[in-house]
């Protein structure tokens, strides 16, 4: 994504999410961010004043295409999936990376997340 914020880092790989999605032929997709802002910024129709105005309206073109789109908000302590992934992508090269055949490591992880087993975040301070 290069460097941005943080909505808009999620905008953006919701919009190459649905690309891709559509560009394979999934009509039905459900969409599980964990930003409210971005959901915000994606439901509202007339907030495009907004820095991330155009995204956000990027992403309510592909709404507006011929298929189901569930959004739904999902906490980022209960998503270890997009963790794990999202840490390996920063030893990947820039730009979309595409798996066929799930990770090893990702199956865990996955496990995890169907079972609802929430994980508390902390922040270490070193002084």
């Amino acid at each position: 994504m290069g460097t941005c914020t943080i909505t808009a880092a999620e905008l953006k790989g919701a919009i190459e999410g649905l690309r891709i999605a559509w560009d394979k032929g999934h009509r039905k997709v459900q969409l599980h961010l964990n930003s409210l802002t971005a959901i915000s910024l994606m439901k509202e129709s007339e907030d495009d004043n907004h820095r991330h105005g155009f995204l956000a309206q990027q992403f309510r073109q592909f709404l507006n295409r011929n298929w189901r789109i569930s959004i739904s908000h999902i906490h980022r302590e209960c998503n270890f999936a997009a963790d794990y992934l999202a840490g390996k992508g920063h030893g990947a090269t820039f730009g979309t990376h595409l798996f066929d055949v799930s990770d090893p490591g990702l199956n865990r992880w996955i496990t995890y997340d169907v079972m609802g087993i929430a994980q508390t975040r902390s922040i270490s301070y070193v002084n």
